[in-house]
């Protein structure tokens, strides 16, 4: 009987810093216009994300700080510049939305997750405000204390 093929996970890259440092509050799914150079980085798994933030301007999404190392092989003719702004594809609907978001309430817009959606590299991005000192505090008491709780059920069910 054949074995059958692992499935690997369709997650690139997460940004873990931003859950930490903001409060996310809408979410948004949106598609990035990419180079073939950096495709192929992105396979090679050469993302990082962190210092990731997206800006909108003349009603167009942009993502700026995705840092994509290029490979030394994969493209010798093209200049490539690994922290070029990116545009992001995203409804009128979305980006209004976001808009008003940034304009009226001050939220920042990051980016959270990038994965591959069939062939497509997709990134998550949300708006986010910025916690203060005593919220990373709860959270980081409340992480523990899951960690903690599910030790504890572990070793109850032997």
């Amino acid at each position: 009987m054949a074995k059958k093929p692992k499935q690997s996970s369709n997650t690139i890259a997460k940004n873990k810093s931003a859950r930490f440092e903001f409060a996310i509050g809408d979410e948004y799914e949106a598609g990035m216009v990419l180079q073939g150079w950096e495709v192929k980085a992105i396979r090679d798994g050469k993302v990082n994300m962190t210092e990731s933030y997206v800006f909108l301007r003349n009603g167009e999404a942009f993502i700026s700080g995705l840092t994509i190392a290029p490979l030394n092989a994969a493209s010798t003719h093209v200049v490539a510049d690994p922290t070029r702004v990116r545009k992001l594809l995203l409804n009128r609907r979305e980006l209004r939305k976001l808009e008003d978001s940034v304009n009226r309430e001050g939220d920042t817009i990051v980016a959270l997750v990038m994965y591959w959606s069939t062939s497509f590299v997709k990134v998550k991005i949300g708006t986010a405000r910025g916690k203060k000192l005593h919220d990373k505090r709860a959270d980081s008491k409340a992480k523990d204390w899951q960690r903690d709780k599910a030790r504890i059920m572990k070793g109850n069910n032997r």
